[in-house]
């Protein structure tokens, strides 16, 4: 099998480019370099990337025989198969996204991959990167750091996967849609604490780029009603000492003998355990009904 990258490899190169994420300026002069000599580029926008390679031609001569395809989420497997073929007759295929790296939160991936399997030799250009950009400018610890990419976005299931972040000691970052960053905030602190330290990074490298700071709690009041404008990175600070796992089964007991009912009680504990919903629920449902079938302790005989 031909390794990739070697130098018998097939002559056609899969360029993965990382493109702005707002400021224009940001485009490298080898990426703009690696634009204008492409033969096919696969952009996942078709539009805001011919905007793009016109800024790109700017900086020298373009290239006026390359072709624009799409790559998106839903044609991304077949397109793959597609930018193989190109090459394996010796083209030159550069991979976009929209906005920052290819891959990374955004499509990409499976290219690579057809690529690596084709055997196709693979140049990544570094570019921009949100994640980077608003984990160091949240002034919270960069030595070690978990990207999560975009929360589910079903409630319990982003409960369900905060909740499995209890322990983990890393910076923690996610990207969001600016219209869930309230309720999403609002699950994070109630999975890793209130006072847990958080940073929000918005418009990154555009004019109006801003990180507010605060504490989960201070930060999930503030977008409660009010959700914030442009894309939203949000950086979390990781957890300094280790929690004990939760006894699941004591805390419904507990829970259950505080008056809730099985199906509050499960809600209660996806947050901190990470466990599935429907598991807590069923296990809740087993507990009552042991306790709602045990005889009451019959009544002790008067002392003569």
């Amino acid at each position: 099998m031909t390794e990739p990258n070697a130098p018998n490899a097939p002559r056609g190169t899969l360029y993965v480019v990382g493109t702005p994420i707002g400021n224009l300026e940001d485009l490298s002069l080898r990426a703009a370099r690696i634009l204008r000599e492409a033969d096919v580029i696969a952009a996942e926008d078709t539009r805001s990337a011919k905007f793009l390679l016109s800024h790109a031609d700017a900086m020298g001569q373009g290239n006026t025989h390359r072709r624009i395809v799409s790559l998106f989420e839903g044609n991304e497997a077949e397109r793959s198969q597609e930018l193989v073929v190109a090459l394996e007759a010796g083209l030159r295929v550069a991979v976009i996204s929209e906005a920052g790296m290819p891959g990374v939160s955004d499509p990409g991936a499976r290219a690579v991959a057809a690529a690596v399997t084709s055997g196709a030799r693979i140049e990544v250009i570094p570019g921009p990167s949100a994640c980077l950009a608003a984990l160091v400018g949240s002034g919270l610890p960069s030595d070690r750091f978990t990207f999560l990419g975009f929360p589910p976005r079903e409630t319990g299931a982003r409960q369900a996967l905060f909740g499995t972040l209890r322990n983990e000691v890393g910076t923690m970052i996610f990207y969001e849609a600016p219209d869930r960053v309230g309720p999403t905030l609002a699950d994070l602190a109630a999975a890793l604490g209130d006072d847990r330290r958080a940073s929000l990074g918005r418009e990154l490298t555009k004019l109006h780029e801003e990180h507010v700071r605060g504490t989960l709690r201070e930060l999930a009041q503030r977008y409660a009603t009010t959700p914030p404008r442009g894309e939203c990175t949000l950086v979390v600070e990781g957890g300094s000492v280790h929690r004990p796992d939760v006894d699941v089964e004591a805390e419904l007991r507990r829970l259950l003998a505080e008056g809730l009912g099985p199906r509050d009680a499960a809600a209660r504990l996806v947050v901190v355990t990470g466990k599935p919903r429907r598991q807590l629920y069923q296990l809740a449902l087993s507990l009552t009904r042991t306790r709602d079938a045990e005889p009451e302790d019959p009544e002790e005989p008067e002392k003569s």
